[in-house]
């Protein structure tokens, strides 16, 4: 369904029901269906709400707003217009530095927080030339088969999950796949981060290229007071794909304990 907020309309997949909702927040070049198998994997007891961010899977793509105060707001007004009184937010790299804005202003109903893989709430520390080339990392099929081997997983993916990332990273608005690389990957909301008061739940992939163990160990969670860290064997960055019945384990249990 699209649910309008913020003058664009924002594609959401609602699916099941029970008691704490999750809601998910994909990565850059993903979209809702990133956490199809993470979602299929959980117990029948939560309703699951997975957001398209702005410019990605069938939301709308404005010209501009693609920063992380805007992701959020799109992210907030969603969990307001479905009336969410309580919730665990879960968010995959760029929707995982999105996440950590969120739970940094203690929206009230917010239960916990999951950071799968997430992006750090630091500026990130690439040179100009190595952000211009993710900047065409999705221009092509043959592109972004390369990133899927070279940078983003560590397992090897089924051919459905394959066409499934090459399908939604060309369908990225081109004002989407410019901005995270060239602007809002180095916003930095280390300062914001202290704030968050929830239990917090990070996993990392053990062979993850682009938010390490030691990087999230040095930059993320020394962070957030209530973090804690689990990390998955042998998993890239795609852990949402890679991993999904361990990681919905892990969710379905955190959810337990908070809720």
């Amino acid at each position: 369904m699209k649910i309008a907020v913020n003058g664009i309309h924002v594609h959401v997949r609602e699916q099941g029901g029970g008691s704490l909702p999750l809601v998910f927040l994909h990565y850059w070049g993903g979209s809702s269906r990133t956490w199809r198998h993470v979602i299929d994997a959980l117990p029948g007891t939560h309703k699951t709400i997975a957001i398209d961010h702005r410019g990605w899977g069938l939301s709308d793509a404005p010209t501009s707003g693609y920063g992380l105060t805007e992701l959020a707001a799109d992210a907030e007004a969603v969990i307001e217009a479905l009336g969410l009184a309580d919730y665990v937010l879960v968010g995959h790299s760029m929707g995982g530095k999105v996440a950590q804005l969120m739970a940094s202003r203690k929206p009230q109903g917010l239960r916990g927080l999951v950071l799968v893989a997430p992006s750090p709430p630091t500026a990130m520390e690439l040179p100009l030339e190595a952000r211009q080339m993710m900047a065409v990392a999705y221009d092509s099929a043959e592109a972004i088969g390369m990133t899927i081997d070279h940078v983003l997983t560590h397992k090897p993916l089924s051919p459905e999950d394959r066409a499934q990332i090459v399908e939604d990273s060309l369908r990225g608005a081109p004002q989407a796949k410019l901005a995270w690389p060239m602007s809002t990957m180095l916003e930095d909301i280390s300062g914001q981060v202290a704030a968050i008061n929830v239990p917090t739940l990070v996993v990392a992939g053990e062979c993850d290229k682009v938010d390490s163990v030691d990087a999230l160990k040095a930059k993320l969670l020394p962070r957030i007071p209530q973090a804690t860290l689990h990390v998955l064997p042998g998993t890239g960055h795609l852990s949402p794909l890679e991993s999904p019945i361990e990681l919905a384990q892990l969710i379905a249990s955190f959810a337990t304990k908070v809720g």
